[in-house]
């Protein structure tokens, strides 16, 4: 006879103890005017063991900054360098945030719980550390599409109003002010490995490297810790940046310090999906040569991998690290088409089969007269599903041939779930996130921000039984 699931206790996890003397500063958060819960994910919350928190309670942790019993019992704010925009910035680290709590989950993966917008630090600078209510309320959106779309991603955790007017130079001030908790598999970046290079810490790279493969990578870190730790971030990085090209995603700011050696993507400010395979869309509006532009993210990781590879270059010989480096092509050509595949709900098929359906399906959507969810969603499984706005662009001579590329490939999974009955997909341009914080800025309404992230949690179900 057998029980209902046990639910998931929470488990405190100390381990960034190990590398905090050369990792991080202690630091206190800011004591905010007023605490008004915006969002808790209680779904994330349930794979940690702390969903049965109240509001007071949740509120208490992660908008005072409470300890979590046996966690962290003061934050840390991480100390890195980065290069931003290909300029190597020696004065930066957890400006506006720092991490509060580690933890482990259902997976008996070590998470962490860090912030955005919890107050000043060593590393702000002339920053206020704060964090725009909008912010606050974009990465929501950022995380959620992302997470329902298959992206290995932080999610956002908590959302809580703190009460100040902020005043910021690229949107209407003053603005509402917030404090963001986000969960993600390692705040260690590229940028905390290039700090330690830079400064000639040796010892401490392989500290690290013994680190992640150990509480990151549940490994056993065995002589040569620091290839090992490349081959993992170049195998990892490669399957990132295939996601967000079948995701149609942009995340607009990939510098080394926002690259977590998880590769786990997190960090979301100028972010967006674009609506059509154009590979020079871009997200910021400050990325003026279009750097990290949609068709360029597999180019920007893998320089910014490389990068780590000059660092671990202090510790290990430049002709162990190349070969590693140089299997970061293959290993994002086949990447794509798992995601693409994946995304569209077929079966895989030999690498040069697989590959001529990606093309197929680049070629078909790059005219633009498909926008991507729109494609997707009428024909996952592989087929056209019924009548589609989109039908007179469905006769073009590309998608005659992606339906002939497509013959024979089976669904991957079941399309028996009612997301695929709806007249229009899921999408996340961005018309409507600012039609969703113009309801909350204007009338403090988040019923569109609750409705949004239903729908798109609805999607990702639909996607997770069609992935199979």
């Amino acid at each position: 006879m057998t029980g209902d699931p046990q639910p998931t206790p929470f488990r405190p996890s100390t381990a960034i103890d190990e590398v905090a003397d050369f990792l991080a500063d202690p630091v206190e958060a800011a004591d905010f005017p007023r605490t008004i819960l915006r969002f808790r994910n209680d779904r994330a919350a349930t794979q940690v063991g702390l969903a049965d928190l109240t509001d007071a309670a949740w509120t208490a942790h992660f908008g005072r900054f409470l300890p979590l019993e046996g966690s962290l019992h003061r934050p840390l704010a991480l100390r890195y360098h980065g290069h931003q925009f290909r300029a190597y910035n020696p004065d930066i680290g957890d400006g506006r945030g720092f991490l509060f709590a580690q933890m482990i989950d259902d997976r008996d993966r070590l998470l962490d719980l860090g912030t955005k917008g919890s107050g000043q630090t060593p590393y702000s600078r002339f920053g206020d550390g704060r964090l725009t209510l909008k912010g606050g309320m974009r990465e929501i959106l950022a995380t959620e599409m992302l997470e329902a779309l298959g992206v290995r991603t932080s999610r956002t955790f908590s959302l809580i109003e703190t009460g100040e007017a902020l005043h910021r130079g690229d949107e209407p001030s003053p603005t509402r002010s917030s404090v963001l908790v986000r969960m993600s598999h390692s705040h260690v970046r590229i940028g905390s490995v290039q700090r330690l290079a830079t400064l000639g810490l040796t010892d401490e790279i392989t500290r690290l490297a013994r680190y992640a493969l150990r509480h990151l990578f549940g490994e056993k870190p065995g002589d040569t810790p620091e290839l090992r730790l490349l081959e993992l971030v170049v195998a990892g990085t490669a399957r990132l940046a295939a996601s967000y090209m079948a995701a149609g995603f942009v995340h607009g700011v990939l510098n080394t310090d926002n690259i977590n050696v998880t590769a786990e993507s997190f960090d979301y400010g100028p972010w967006r999906f674009t609506p059509h395979w154009d590979m020079g869309f871009t997200a910021a509006y400050f990325d003026h040569q279009g750097l990290y532009a949609f068709g360029r993210q597999a180019h920007a990781i893998h320089w910014n991998v490389v990068q780590l590879a000059i660092a671990l270059s202090k510790v290990q010989p430049v002709e162990a690290l190349a070969p590693i480096l140089d299997t970061f092509p293959a290993l994002y050509e086949r990447a794509i088409s798992d995601a693409m595949l994946a995304r569209l709900g077929v079966t895989t098929a030999d690498e040069q089969a697989d590959l001529a359906l990606v093309q197929a399906i680049e070629a078909a959507l790059t005219p633009g007269e498909v926008t991507i969810d729109r494609f997707f969603f009428d024909w996952a499984g592989g087929r056209r599903r019924g009548a589609s706005p989109a039908d007179a662009a469905y006769d073009a001579p590309a998608f005659v041939e992606l339906a002939g590329l497509l013959e024979g490939r089976t669904p991957s999974g079941p399309l028996d779930h009612p997301h695929w009955t709806d007249a229009n997909p899921c999408s996340m341009h961005i018309e409507e996130v600012e039609e969703i914080w113009s309801h909350i800025d204007r009338d403090d309404d988040w019923g569109q921000l609750n409705a949004k992230v239903a729908a798109i949690r609805r999607m990702g179900e639909a996607l997770a039984r069609l992935r199979g």
